[in-house]
């Protein structure tokens, strides 16, 4: 502020007084006496601070993050400082949640859906100690995959996976392990590859051994067998086809159409402290994920996501899943235009639903992350902040018809024709054969 003063002779206030005079009524006073230029004192309207710690796992649906910082859009709202930090996996982004950046961990991150909740419910920490946690967007809906390792291209597999449950007892009756593998237990991915086994009539607790690998290290995995099958985002699926190693089974929007995914999530606390900090953080995020969503852009958000500094892989890993070209791996299937595509935008892809955070929360209930009867509805109701969200949108002139009318997406039906209805979560639970719950 002092560089915009001008000499202390001219107000009679000394520079020792006008320092301590900063953020007091005396301040505005010295300011109004020393008749600064129009804006002089913008940061008084502006964030409480000029940057935020955001952590990212290699993933195309960091996308919106890395066109943020790339774009200058966390400078266009006011938080030039603000650092997107890699991440070796989705358990330390949760420790260095728990640490907050006054910790030298992170203020928030590209995050599975489900952690906030489970961070927030301590079901997932240290000593089961609870760090209060914020969703405050979603970043994206479908374009995860489920992945077969090559050793059962002859069987093709789709949105069914029953053939794979006698190809699996026979391998294991020869005392071989059948490994399947995800990002983060009770995580998103966790949910597409168990719901997808149990649909198929395979028990992801009792037929398989389900393991942690975070999504870099998923393809190397495969290629030296450590794993018979693995759900995780893009590009690693892709990669996995390109490189000949395995092949696609299913795109995770062939089982939940239009599903939610990823969250731009936040520590409560900081938000808390720093509300329009959050807010400018919030709207940087959202403008991304408008230009990340145009077909007009996808081969320049190839290009960025690519980077060293973001996931670090050949461009072509990218590019084709991200313009909606999916070659499965399998002969003769390559869908072009596919309807999974990632999707950062369009059909709402940015609102965080609260009956979709219940479904994520029932689904954790099915297999033991929270016990019978926990009381969903209330933990939502503290950590999705879907109102910043319509704050925001508002302030950034979003179009009324890109502002979803409720906080419930309605009924969600699955390709093997279950329903979640989010007035009825107990009745979607009972409709379940494989499940950790009695209902």
């Amino acid at each position: 502020m002092t560089k915009r003063t001008r000499r202390p002779v001219e107000t009679g206030l000394s520079r020792r007084q006008l320092l301590k005079a900063t953020g007091s009524t005396a301040a505005l006073l010295a300011a109004a006496k020393l008749n600064f230029p129009a804006g002089a004192f913008a940061q008084d309207a502006g964030p409480e601070v000029k940057g935020a710690k955001l952590g990212f796992i290699a993933l195309s649906d960091a996308g919106p993050l890395f066109v943020a910082k790339d774009k200058g859009l966390f400078a266009k709202y006011g938080m030039p400082d603000t650092e997107v930090l890699k991440q070796a996996s989705w358990g330390t982004t949760r420790d260095n949640l728990v640490l907050g950046s006054e910790g030298n961990g992170i203020d928030g991150a590209h995050i599975l859906t489900p952690m906030p909740y489970l961070i927030s419910a301590g079901k997932v920490t240290q000593n089961n100690q609870p760090t209060p946690m914020y969703i405050l967007a979603r970043l994206n809906l479908d374009a995860q995959c489920i992945s077969v390792a090559k050793e059962y291209a002859d069987l093709k597999v789709g949105a069914d996976a029953s053939a794979l449950k006698a190809a699996f007892e026979k391998k294991k009756a020869e005392g071989k392990s059948v490994k399947v593998a995800m990002t983060f237990p009770g995580g998103t991915h966790d949910l597409w590859i168990r719901y997808w086994l149990a649909a198929g009539g395979i028990d992801p607790d009792k037929d398989v051994e389900t393991i942690t690998v975070p999504p870099p290290q998923m393809v190397a995995n495969m290629k030296v067998g450590t794993m018979d099958a693995f759900c995780v985002g893009e590009p690693w699926p892709g990669q996995l086809v390109h490189q000949g190693i395995g092949y696609t089974a299913v795109n995770t929007g062939e089982i939940w159409s239009k599903h939610p995914e990823k969250s731009l999530g936040m520590r409560a606390a900081w938000v808390d402290k720093n509300p329009k900090a959050a807010k400018a953080i919030l709207m940087a995020v959202m403008e991304a994920q408008q230009w990340a969503d145009k077909m007009e852009n996808k081969a320049e958000l190839a290009a960025i996501m690519a980077k060293r500094q973001w996931i670090n892989c050949p461009v072509e890993d990218i590019a084709d899943r991200a313009k909606g070209k999916f070659d499965y791996g399998i002969p003769g299937k390559v869908v072009e235009n596919s309807p999974h595509i990632m999707k950062y935008w369009r059909d709402h892809a940015s609102y965080p639903f609260r009956s979709h955070d219940l479904w994520f929360m029932t689904e954790d209930i099915r297999w033991g992350k929270y016990e019978a009867g926990f009381d969903s509805k209330a933990l939502i109701g503290k950590v999705n902040r879907e109102d910043m969200w319509r704050d925001a949108a508002k302030t950034l002139g979003v179009a009324a018809a890109d502002i979803p009318a409720s906080t419930s997406r309605g009924k969600e039906t699955f390709f093997d024709g279950k329903v979640f209805d989010p007035e009825n979560p107990a009745a979607y639970l009972k409709s379940l054969a494989i499940k950790r719950v009695e209902v």
